[in-house]
This record gives structure tokens, C-alpha cells and sequence, in this order.
């Protein structure tokens, strides 16, 4: 939906309205020995270490046109990151149509939009399976910001941030503000789906679902990746030093993990539950 000013609703005072974003992503990877394992570990502690992340994070801020007032940052020990910016209100230049269209945000650039209080935040979660050699690395990234802007607009450049097996979005509009004449607005902008500003490109490399609930403003999509090449799970080596049962014992590990994240249940039988269906 594109607005011209001339059609564009008078509100009382400032934009109330707090739009939210979580972007949460999963990487799995085989490990079959402790070395592997420690090492995989390693290796996603200084991929996405506080530097990185905060790099990150300052990259969304520009895109969604906030002002960074302050940044917290903590790599811990034995492994994870966190950061916390907390951004203002950026000037207000001219306001693009943009603003008001569905579409993928960009890949990154700068855009002067209007923000009021907000925040952005990343947590990362690396672990694995205590048996299986499978290790799972988990980003969590948080939006949220007041005014006309979505954070939706940093999406699509978030995606392309992580490499990313598994990826789940929750946005949700929240509050309401007031017209001119005291009518609340409890959303200000057209939606029907985050995959409507998710990039065709990406679209067409994950199965995804969605859960939306439109009378509370709330938007669900999950997206698992289509394709499955071992050698981009295994840490180290390729599928060519497996034999022919072991690369199949190792895929049906990974793609198990893989669905139980994306569907979010349990799916193989515990070693102490032989009774719970596979």
C-alpha cells in the first residue's frame, strides 16, 4: 500500500504504536568426536563473536534509520555472545513511500525514518546432543521499535547475516495511537504475512509455514531449508570418508534435528522412553 502525504492519517501527538521482530536462527552441524565438537564450537565463537554481532546489530540500526545511544556487549565463557544497542529517534529528512509498501528491506542501506524509544538485541546459543554428534547453533535477534518504521525492513538483511538452516519470525504490532480525532489505530500499516517481505530468492530455498492471528496483529512464519547436502554439515571432512552406512546414519541424525526444530516436538524415542513413537 502506498500513501501520499495528502492521504496519509493525522495522528494526535507521536506514534505509539511498538512493532516487534524476533529472528531466530538454527545451524546444525555433525560432529562425530569431542575434538570436532570443541572445535565446531570454536569456530561459531569467533564467527559470531560480540565484535560481529554488535557490527551487526549497528548495520540494522542504520537500516531501520535509528540513532545508537549505547551498546552492551559480553562474549562468555565456555561460549556465547550477547549484545544490547539501545537507539533513538533518527531525523526526520523526508519520509520514503517505502515506508508503506510490503516488500524486502534493504541488503543493507541507510534510510532516514522516523523511530521513537527502541532497542536491538542478539543472543547466541551454541550446544549440542550429549550422544548423537549433533551440535545446534541458535541466534536469537530482537527488534523493537516505536513510530511509522517496521522493523520488518531489516529482515531481509538479517537473513543473509547467518547462514542459516532453520529460521523462525514472530512479528507483533502492539498498543495503538490516535488520529486527530481520538480514533485509536491499533496497526498502521498494511500485512498479511512476514514471507511478504522475505526476498522471492529466499522464498524458493525453504519450505516455510505460517501462524498468524490477525485480530491481535500477530505474525508467525517458520522456514526450513530445502535442500540437503552433507558436506555442508560436516565439520572438517567430506561425505567421502563416510561409508555408505555411516553418511546415511549421519543424514537421518541431521534431518531429525532439523525437523524436530522446525516443527517443534520431539520426534525420535528417548533411550529411556523406547515406547514414544519415531
Amino acid at each position: 500500500m502506498t500513501l501520499s502525504q495528502e492521504k496519509r492519517i493525522q495522528l494526535h501527538e507521536f506514534n505509539n504504536l511498538t512493532k516487534s521482530l524476533s529472528f531466530n536462527m538454527y545451524d546444525v552441524c555433525y560432529t562425530k568426536s569431542k575434538q570436532e565438537r570443541e572445535a565446531y564450537i570454536a569456530y561459531i565463537d569467533e564467527q559470531y563473536n560480540a565484535d560481529r554481532l554488535t557490527k551487526i546489530l549497528t548495520n540494522v540500526a542504520d537500516i531501520i534509520g535509528a540513532h545508537v545511544l549505547n551498546v552492551a556487549k559480553q562474549d562468555y565463557v565456555p561460549q556465547g555472545a550477547s549484545v544490547t544497542i539501545l537507539v533513538s529517534e533518527g531525523p526526520i529528512v523526508e519520509v520514503p513511500t517505502e515506508n508503506f509498501e510490503e516488500s524486502p528491506g534493504p541488503l543493507p542501506s541507510t534510510a532516514a525514518l522516523h523511530l521513537d524509544k527502541s532497542h536491538i538485541t542478539v543472543h547466541t546459543y551454541p550446544e549440542y546432543h550429549p550422544h548423537e554428534g549433533i551440535s545446534t547453533f541458535r541466534a536469537d535477534i530482537d527488534v523493537s521499535t516505536c513510530g511509522e518504521i517496521s522493523p520488518l525492513k531489516a529482515l531481509n538483511y538479517l537473513i543473509h547475516s547467518f547462514d542459516t538452516d532453520i529460521m523462525t519470525m514472530d512479528y507483533r504490532v502492539r498498543g495503538f495511537t490516535r488520529d486527530v480525532d481520538g480514533h485509536k489505530l491499533f496497526i498502521d500499516h498494511d500485512i498479511n504475512s512476514i514471507q511478504n517481505f522475505i526476498p522471492a530468492g529466499i522464498k524458493e530455498d525453504y519450505d516455510m509455514i505460517d501462524v498468524n492471528v490477525y485480530p491481535e496483529n500477530i505474525f508467525h512464519t517458520k522456514c526450513k531449508l530445502k535442500d540437503f547436502d552433507l558436506n555442508n554439515y560436516l565439520f572438517g571432512y567430506k561425505k567421502d570418508s563416510l561409508t555408505e552406512d555411516e553418511a546415511s546414519d549421519i543424514t537421518d541424525k541431521l534431518k531429525i534435528e532439523m525437523d524436530e526444530i522446525f516443527y517443534g516436538k520431539n520426534m525420535r524415542a528417548h533411550p529411556r522412553d523406547p515406547s514414544r513413537n519415531e
